[in-house]
């Protein structure tokens, strides 16, 4: 008997994972077909004369315990201090299991990392989440501070209902007063829309439970429990510690391409996926284009397992998906990434936290840009994430995050322009000087988030029709328009293999994946 194949659409966390558990879990044989030319999606690590670029900045941290265990057993945790751990005698958890790694020694190893990521706004250093601490009311001023305390107390008692767009989250949870402050004019960079024409469900998906409420409650918990030397639970984006691969996301899922690869899978690069044959809610095989799309070919399956952005996945069926069904997709939006990396030879803004750190710079993973004179909107220190980075440990490695749409005039500047531009907002800042700028490169990535509007309203047109599709299965960020976490991305695709082995033709269990309260609430701190 033919041994049975699956097509999986995407070399990113999700195709990847699903590639590895069917080899793991079942005698099909998957072939992963990938646009670029090469691994990881947005999650991949990009190399530039030596120093390595995280795109986005990926933390490892998951509620998941499988996820957990499913990333430690490819890169260990580490079982000795990493470079910057030694030189600046810090205490970090250590694994005591076997095959634990050294990182000064070896290279497939993850580390434990300290996070700190604070907004940067009117000049000075926020806590990101906002805190409620003397820095806050200090930096904000005590009129400022007290407005926002009424306002939160005001929305606790009055909530706006129904709370149908993102500025009617942002309200319920924080208080107009601080949704103006913190959260209004950031986001709208990102998304470049306002909030209110933003569904709620986007903070349902990135911000869930958080709120002031539970800020405030987790730092006395924090308080009270660092005493008893005990662990919290704790919202994702509370959390202080994570881990990350020693050189970037993208050592993870080249380590797992290898893998695939070496137990039997395939993996073709440069290979975009154009259109997709279909008979009575069946797929028949997919035509691909390669060699840079001067060559094509059709490929048969049983299996098709896709993280290509939808709007794509719809719009290359034939024949063609009905027609309310083709519109909806057509007016699906992402908002696509810049990123300008940026090797110095100090950063102007001084260290002033209590956190020690090698050469003294600022301690932050990441930093929110929120001034309104800029379209900056975060910056990444790569030292930070960690040392093994950065090729001379003497210079400081940053990338300057931009968001925009593909088309627009930020997107259609040269590259030249556009790190003319970034290094100008940096230095209006205070954060650099541009005299101390070494070497300078820049990064697109289109569709990097799916948004949550244009027609994302009816996105359940799509999911009907696409869940009668029998052997195909959407996975992933783009795969099911969702601004899913890695972790999230790779939990889809576990469900998807699990619905093959199983013959579960539902699919439910896909795309319950981050919405289900008890997966959020299962795990603890690291």
């Amino acid at each position: 008997m033919k041994p049975k194949k699956a097509l999986i659409i995407g070399a990113g966390p999700a195709g990847l994972t699903a590639a590895y558990e069917l080899l793991q879990k079942t005698k099909i044989k998957p072939v992963i077909i990938e646009a670029e030319n090469t691994v990881g999606g947005i999650s991949r690590t990009v190399k530039y004369k030596g120093n390595r670029m995280d795109i986005g900045g990926h933390r490892f941290f998951s509620k998941s315990p499988r996820i957990m265990q499913w990333w430690f057993d490819k890169l260990p945790l580490q079982g000795a201090p990493a470079r910057d751990d030694i030189i600046l005698n810090r205490k970090v958890p250590l694994s005591g299991q076997p095959g634990a790694g050294n990182p000064e020694e070896q290279d497939l190893v993850t580390l434990v990392r300290n996070r700190l990521s604070r907004i940067y706004f009117l000049g000075k250093f926020f806590a990101y989440p906002v805190a409620l601490n003397f820095n806050t009311i200090f930096n904000l001023g005590f009129i400022r501070t007290f407005k926002i305390g009424c306002s939160y107390i005001w929305h606790q008692l009055f909530p706006v209902k129904p709370e149908t767009s993102l500025e009617d989250f942002f309200t319920n949870r924080f208080g107009k007063q601080l949704y103006l402050t913190f959260f209004k004019d950031y986001t709208e960079k990102v998304w470049g829309v306002s909030c209110r024409h933003i569904t709620a469900d986007w903070g349902r998906q990135r911000i869930k439970g958080l709120s002031i409420g539970k800020t405030i409650v987790h730092f006395f918990k924090k308080k009270i429990t660092f005493r008893k030397n005990k662990k919290i639970k704790t919202e994702t984006s509370l959390i202080e510690q994570f881990y990350y691969p020693k050189y970037g996301p993208g050592q993870m899922w080249q380590t797992v391409a290898d893998r695939i690869t070496a137990h039997g899978g395939e993996l073709y690069l440069d290979h975009e996926a154009v259109k997709i044959n279909i008979n009575h809610n069946h797929i028949e095989s997919l035509e691909v284009k390669y060699n840079s799309g001067k060559n094509t070919k059709i490929i048969k399956a049983d299996y098709f397992i896709s993280s290509m952005p939808v709007k794509d996945l719809i719009l290359s069926i034939t024949p063609a998906a009905p027609s309310l069904v083709c519109r909806t997709a057509a007016g699906l939006v992402y908002r696509d990434f810049i990123t300008v990396g940026l090797l110095l030879n100090k950063l102007k803004i001084k260290n002033r936290t209590k956190i020690k750190t090698i050469n003294n710079i600022i301690p932050d993973t990441w930093i929110y840009i929120q001034e309104k004179n800029v379209k900056l909107g975060r910056l990444q220190i790569f030292n930070n994430w960690s040392p093994y980075l950065v090729k001379d440990p003497d210079t400081v490695w940053i990338g300057l995050e931009y968001f925009c749409t593909e088309g627009d005039s930020f997107w259609q500047k040269s590259d030249r322009e556009i790190i003319r531009i970034a290094a100008a907002e940096l230095e209006k800042t205070g954060i650099i000087a541009q005299t101390d700028i070494i070497d300078k490169t820049i990064i697109r990535v289109k569709k990097t988030y799916p948004a949550y509007f244009g027609t994302y309203s009816d996105f359940h047109i799509i999911k009907k029709y696409v869940d009668k599709i029998k052997n195909l299965f959407l996975t992933g960020r783009n795969g099911m328009h969702r601004y899913n976490n890695m972790d999230h991305s790779m939990l889809t695709a576990m469900a998807a293999v699990d619905n093959i082995k199983q013959n579960r033709v539902s699919k439910d269990n896909i795309w319950s994946i981050n919405t289900e309260k008890e997966y959020h609430e299962s795990r603890q701190n690291p």
